[in-house]
């Protein structure tokens, strides 16, 4: 299988169930379920763009910023197993949240907090799936390019888990404390 094929597969299924779940949840709340949070905003915005670039370097095998660190058969088995690792996340996260489900914080709202399911295991699941899918493709694709938009991405996710974690804590107070105890920020720290 080529790496293109294996990111657009990924990238329909990934953004395929987001859409979904926003559409459904926004039909059934009759609320908005978007931020409009700088962070939110910026962060879509460069992942998307981080996404076209790399469909983009598959599509057309650009050479430009090839590293060739890995033999690309391994290369391919293992991005193939992140992104399928980063799709069974995605799906847990957005099931597992229900109703809670936001894009960004929406201030005004108040949510349930979710610590059961995958959210037991990470207060950020779906931010991981992110990091995660992003680490894949720089896997996938061994572009400098790509690794370096990885590196951007982790850090405007951590900004917007950051600015969640702060809105979490002054709405859940004590409670959210003692899952932020128990519970590591992304998978395993």
């Amino acid at each position: 299988m080529d790496v293109f094929k294996v990111i657009l597969i990924h990238q329909l299924l990934f953004q395929g169930m987001f859409l979904a779940k926003n559409i459904y949840l926004s039909k059934k709340l009759g609320v908005q379920i978007r931020g409009k949070n700088v962070e939110a905003i910026a962060s879509t915005i460069f992942f998307v763009l981080t996404i076209v670039l790399a469909l983009s370097i598959s599509y057309f095998d650009v050479s430009f910023g090839r590293l060739d660190a890995v033999n690309e058969n391994i290369a391919l088995y293992i991005g193939i197993f992140g992104v399928f690792i980063s799709t069974i996340i995605s799906g847990a996260s957005l099931v597992g949240l229900r109703d809670s489900w936001r894009v960004g914080v929406i201030e005004e709202q108040r949510t349930k907090l979710v610590t059961h399911g995958i959210y037991k295991y990470s207060r950020n699941p779906y931010f991981a799936s992110y990091i995660l899918m992003f680490f894949s493709y720089s896997i996938l694709l061994q572009n400098l390019f790509i690794l370096v938009c990885t590196i951007v991405s982790i850090f405007l996710i951590h900004k917007m888990v950051l600015k969640e974690e702060s809105y979490l804590f002054f709405v859940h107070g004590d409670s959210f404390l003692e899952y932020k105890k128990s519970t590591p920020r992304y998978l395993v720290i």
